[in-house]
This record gives structure tokens, C-alpha cells and sequence, in this order.
């Protein structure tokens, strides 16, 4: 039984796995349960944009599509397919992950009022309301880890649009699973500092 996780209806069909150099490092089969390795990020960052110690917001879940919306690690094998990277997961759905390190990243900054979650019972100004676009290696371009998520700041007052931003960034990765995880790390610290410094100048 294979279990490829090819997004491409053509190599599905044709039941054939693509041959990379980290093939080994791909879920690939079923059988007997292997143990992963479970990861978690880092991408609490202090950030240097002015204080708005007035203000409080919440961070939204994160959406995202399917293929992101996991604990599975993508690796990006062409353009239009994607498997997931064997032995290896996030310790949460990533969206999860993502909403708790920019929560974790804006307490960090100790300029805001307040930030948190829904359901917390803040008086809230602005929401943070983010989509995953991107968090995988790209292994058809060197083996790129590549982070890209769309903010939106949401006036919680009257529901208009503070402002938007789409936030990408890349880091080198490769080697075995732990290198690939770092990777991801750095450029989504990267990813969250901007975030964080662009919100705190626009509220």
C-alpha cells in the first residue's frame, strides 16, 4: 500500500512516486506505525515598533488550506504537488502553532495592552486576522523553506479594514528533518517580527 500524499491527480492516477534526493525523507508508506519526531517553533520575537499601550487585540485563528490545515510538514516536490516529510510533525494543527507564537510574539513586545485569543474576555480594539499561505520546503528550488502568511487588521469596532499585508520570507534547509524544521523556524520568525513591528505602527 502506498500512500504517496501527491496532491497531482496525474501521478496519483499513475501511482508512481517522483524520485528526489530526499525521497527517504517523504511518507511513503503504511504498514507498521513509524514514531515521529514532534516539533514545535520558536518565532517569539520582540518587537521594535512603537507601543500602543492602549490599545488590546486578538489574534484569530488562522485559516489555511487542507494540505496545511495539520500536524504533517509539507515538502513541495514541484509546483503542483506536495508530499509530507516522513517520521515528522508539528506538535499542533499548524494554524494552532501559528495563532499561539503570534500571541506568545506580541506579549513578548510588552507593547500593547493586552492580546489574546477569542474567548479570553478582552475589551478588544483591533483583531489580527490572518491566512497560512505558504509553510513548507520547496524542494524543486534548493530545498527553500518558505513561509507566506496574509494579515489583515480588523477594527473590532465597526469591522473595517486597518490595514493589509501579505508577509513572505525564506530560509535555506535541508540535511535531515531536524535541518528542514530550522528552516521553517527562521523564516517563520521572520515572518512573525514583520507582522508584529507593521501591526504595532498601524494601530
Amino acid at each position: 500500500m502506498v500512500a504517496s500524499h501527491l496532491l497531482s491527480r496525474r501521478s496519483w492516477i499513475r501511482g508512481t512516486v517522483i524520485a528526489l534526493p530526499l525521497t527517504a525523507l517523504i511518507l511513503s508508506g503504511c504498514g507498521t506505525a513509524a514514531k515521529n519526531d514532534t516539533y514545535d517553533l520558536a518565532g517569539a520575537v520582540d518587537g521594535d515598533g512603537p507601543a500602543a499601550k492602549t490599545r488590546q487585540i486578538l489574534i484569530a485563528g488562522p485559516t489555511a488550506l487542507k494540505a496545511l490545515d495539520s500536524e504533517q510538514i509539507v515538502i513541495r516536490v514541484s509546483p503542483s504537488e506536495i508530499q509530507y516529510l516522513s517520521r515528522a510533525q508539528w506538535g499542533d494543527r499548524l494554524p494552532r502553532i501559528v495563532q499561539s507564537k503570534l500571541v506568545e510574539a506580541f506579549e513578548n513586545s510588552g507593547k500593547v495592552g493586552g492580546v489574546g485569543m477569542p474567548g479570553q474576555g478582552l475589551a478588544i480594539d483591533y483583531q489580527i486576522v490572518t491566512d497560512i499561505r505558504s509553510f513548507e520546503i520547496d524542494a524543486s528550488n534548493g530545498n527553500q523553506a518558505v513561509v507566506e502568511i496574509s494579515a489583515k487588521i480588523l477594527n473590532d469596532r465597526n469591522g473595517t479594514v486597518r490595514a493589509q499585508k501579505v508577509f513572505r520570507a525564506m530560509a535555506p534547509a535541508g540535511g535531515d528533518n531536524v535541518a528542514f524544521v530550522k528552516g521553517l523556524d527562521r523564516a517563520f520568525a521572520a515572518v512573525v517580527s514583520e507582522i508584529v513591528n507593521w501591526t504595532l505602527r498601524s494601530i
